[in-house]
């Protein structure tokens, strides 16, 4: 290995000795000096942050939380945690792409599903069969097959989903209320305000 020198120039000391003359044949070899200048101390050691790859997924994904006021389904979390492995996505970075996309997701979905309903009504309302004028009156049909043949489980599990506004639900009771009817149908009340949602009348004490 090449020595280091300390100067460029050799120089002359007053008995004529070449300076450039080490008095000493003991050397550092250069080597150690690198070595030195490498090592760190724990406190440096410490302040080292983690590569992308030490970042990575884990062998096993903790349980995710789930957004405020919002709840995880089993299946499409499955699929999200497969993705978010072959992504290499470490907890904490799942986590995050958790909360910020499920409470949109969700918001959409919503949307949808209240554009929906409002369709629902407005297909129940200018129905050929039974809505037009005598909607009303066609519910109040509706209403007894309901209570006749139902059940409040039904009724709740039509309110909570909507579909008691869809008017093939709707239609399907009517036809049945025609059905037993004695005389081929149910008066309404005609003087009462018409209310614009049909499952409001059609359920009237569970909205």
């Amino acid at each position: 290995m090449e020595e280091t020198l300390m100067t460029t120039e050799a120089a002359t000391t007053p008995e004529g000795q070449d300076a450039s003359q080490p008095e000493s044949t003991t050397e550092t070899p250069t080597n150690e000096i690198a070595v030195e200048s490498q090592t760190q101390t724990p406190e440096q050691a410490s302040d080292v942050q983690p590569t992308d790859e030490q970042k990575g997924a884990p062998e096993q994904y903790e349980t995710f939380k789930a957004p405020e006021g919002l709840e995880l389904d089993p299946s499409s979390l499955e699929s999200f945690t497969e993705v978010a492995k072959e992504l290499n996505l470490s907890q904490e970075d799942a986590q995050k792409v958790i909360d910020k996309v499920s409470p949109v997701m969700a918001a959409k979905q919503q949307e949808v599903l209240t554009e929906l309903k409002t369709q629902w009504v407005k297909d129940t309302s200018s129905d050929k069969e039974f809505g037009g004028d005598k909607l009303t009156e066609n519910l109040g049909m509706a209403k007894r097959a309901l209570d006749t043949f139902g059940t409040p489980e039904l009724t709740n599990l039509l309110n909570e989903t909507g579909l008691g506004n869809h008017p093939e639900v709707i239609r399907a009771f009517y036809r049945a209320g025609k059905a037993i009817s004695e005389d081929g149908f149910v008066k309404g009340t005609t003087s009462a305000p018409v209310e614009k949602d049909p499952a409001k009348r059609l359920f009237p004490n569970q909205m």
